[in-house]
């Protein structure tokens, strides 16, 4: 499986100011704009890491997703959510030639974690013998900052201040998310079920 992000979100869609605001960095002056670059480096670093925990896309954009072998032919689980609409359904052949499906030959079963693909016959579409499936879609739960969840965008805003903060310190362990941060993003994690004992 590999998924690719086709298309991302501009600059102008970031918070900066609130970011700044949160920051308590002065304003008024001529420079306003100077650390902007850097805040911007910040914030896109929270998103991505928030966005790896919970499996959610917090922004809008295209993806594609590429499948080698179906692990249930009856329903395959996206990698992200929430998806919005299949744009293209695609089969590539073990010599490179890609075949378009109609996109109406699946559908999207939604779901807050794991939204599905499913077919609208008995099956999805055929992968064909050392070939692949590629499916490219939208997701994300909004399009613009102000649609972002409340408190997912304060987790944002609370993880670019960690990673701002101690910017120069080389001895925080690895994937280092403070508490209040994981304690915002915890509803939006994927639930894990596991069989109880004995069953």
């Amino acid at each position: 499986m590999m998924l690719i992000e086709e298309t991302t979100f501009a600059d102008a869609a970031l918070p900066v100011d609130e970011f700044k605001a949160h920051l308590k960095v002065g304003t008024g002056f001529e420079d306003d704009s100077l650390q902007d670059q850097t805040l911007v480096t910040f914030l896109r670093a929270a998103i991505s890491a928030i966005e790896a925990r919970t499996g959610k896309a917090l922004l809008v954009r295209d993806w594609a997703w590429t499948i080698y072998e179906w692990g249930n032919p009856l329903g395959e689980a996206f990698p992200v959510a929430p998806v919005g609409t299949i744009t293209e359904l695609r089969t590539t052949d073990a010599d490179g030639d890609a075949t378009v499906l109609a996109t109406s030959l699946v559908r999207i079963e939604a779901d807050m974690h794991r939204p599905l693909l499913r077919p609208r016959g008995t099956h999805l579409p055929h992968v064909p013998t050392n070939g692949s499936v590629t499916l490219r879609f939208s997701a994300g739960m909004a399009a613009d900052w102000a649609g972002v969840p409340s408190d997912l965008g304060q987790a944002v805003l609370l993880l670019a201040t960690h990673y701002y903060e101690y910017r120069d310190d080389t001895a925080l362990s690895d994937g280092c998310m403070p508490f209040g941060v994981t304690s915002l993003i915890q509803r939006y994690r994927p639930l894990r079920l596991t069989m109880r004992a004995g069953q």
